[in-house]
């Protein structure tokens, strides 16, 4: 049984959201060793005005952004460049509820066409993104960035998609 994946469609352009992020999901819980049961996360397909908000209400940012992450508890490491510890798997009946991730269209279609590089590939790599703060990785310092960045590619090039930081 495949880790629950919850998507909430906001912006009727999303229209493969839920495919992508049902595959970056599986493949980002794989590439962590994770069981495929026992986890929930949902993923919000959203616009610029929509993500703007949230970024405002909750990072006091008022501006759009590609993809935001609520994990619901903080796993981020003391020491950076750190591993985080993975969660326990709840049972099928009561996941274990890793947190939301919210996405924007209209940030996310616009640096795929500025970067010349298609649409699907960039949201995958984005909700990749996400989950992995889902799992208190992060980039606040270089280290943390190294490695979180080094695992994105990682599960890209498992899924048979390019490095999108080359």
């Amino acid at each position: 049984m495949d880790p629950t994946i919850d998507v909430l469609i906001e912006d009727a352009r999303w229209s493969d959201l839920d495919q992508q992020a049902q595959a970056a999901g599986l493949a980002t819980f794989a590439a962590l060793g994770l069981p495929m049961a026992g986890f929930s996360l949902c993923v919000m397909g959203c616009d610029d005005a929509r993500i703007m908000a949230l970024n405002a209400d909750f990072r006091g940012k008022p501006k759009a952004t590609n993809v935001l992450s609520w994990p619901t508890q903080d796993r981020g490491v003391q020491t950076a460049g750190d591993v985080p510890a993975l969660p326990t798997a709840g049972p099928i009946d009561d996941p274990e509820h890793l947190g939301d991730i919210a996405i924007s269209y209209d940030t996310c279609a616009a640096e795929a066409k500025m970067a010349e590089k298609p649409m699907a590939d960039h949201v995958t790599h984005l909700i990749i993104h996400g989950i992995l703060h889902l799992f208190g990785y992060d980039h606040i310092t270089e280290a943390d960035g190294d490695l979180m960045e080094a695992l994105e590619v990682r599960i890209l090039a498992d899924m048979g998609l390019s490095n999108p930081y080359a």
